[in-house]
């Protein structure tokens, strides 16, 4: 296993996780920006120990596997955090839609990619502009619902709200895509 830069980046992403959910519950007035900034944090290592692994050409299985689930794990734990400290009323079910699809457009494409790395045909399913963009609008998305505060008279919890149903749509078009290129495959051809 390399223990490289962009690796150890990844490990303290998914090491960060529990820090997250503590932080989330804890009852402070400064919890919520403590725990936006973790987060940001672990989408800035993310961008970070993938630029580093090209730059430096550190690349490597460890760190291709380990990448993604860092990131599932740690939007995952986002979107149950902000569903769960919105069980009820409009915004309960309101935020637990898109979050729904989000996971399960998730775990959807890992099994997909999973089964077509097995049968040699991965490059079919790889990552593309479109999941870059829906990850950005993700991303977005929940470090305004994580933080909530308004900022002067902007309301980020709402901007938050509508930028996760926009990247809830994403989620649901490069699910499609990345269906459709399988396609052929899926059916046997």
């Amino acid at each position: 296993m390399n223990m490289s830069i962009p690796n150890l980046l990844t490990l303290l992403r998914i090491l960060l996780i529990p820090v997250f959910v503590v932080v989330f519950y804890l009852p402070m007035s400064w919890a919520h920006m403590l725990c936006t900034a973790i987060f940001v944090l672990a989408a800035l290592t993310d961008w970070l120990d993938g630029y580093l692994a090209r730059r430096w050409n550190e690349t490597s299985a460890f760190g291709a596997f380990l990448d993604p689930v860092a990131d599932k794990l740690m939007v995952a734990t986002a979107l149950i955090l902000i569903v769960d400290a919105n069980p009820t009323g409009y915004n309960g079910i309101w935020l637990a839609i898109p979050a729904a699809v989000i996971v399960g457009r998730e775990i959807t494409i890992s099994a997909l990619r999973e089964w077509m790395a097995e049968i040699g045909a991965s490059a079919k399913v790889a990552v593309s502009m479109l999941g870059k963009i829906k990850t950005t609008a993700q991303m977005a998305a929940l470090i305004l619902l994580l933080y909530q505060m308004p900022i002067g008279p902007l309301p980020i919890a709402e901007i938050g709200f509508y930028l996760l149903y926009i990247a809830a749509i994403l989620t649901l078009w490069s699910m499609i895509c990345y269906l459709r290129a399988a396609w052929p495959v899926l059916k046997g051809r």
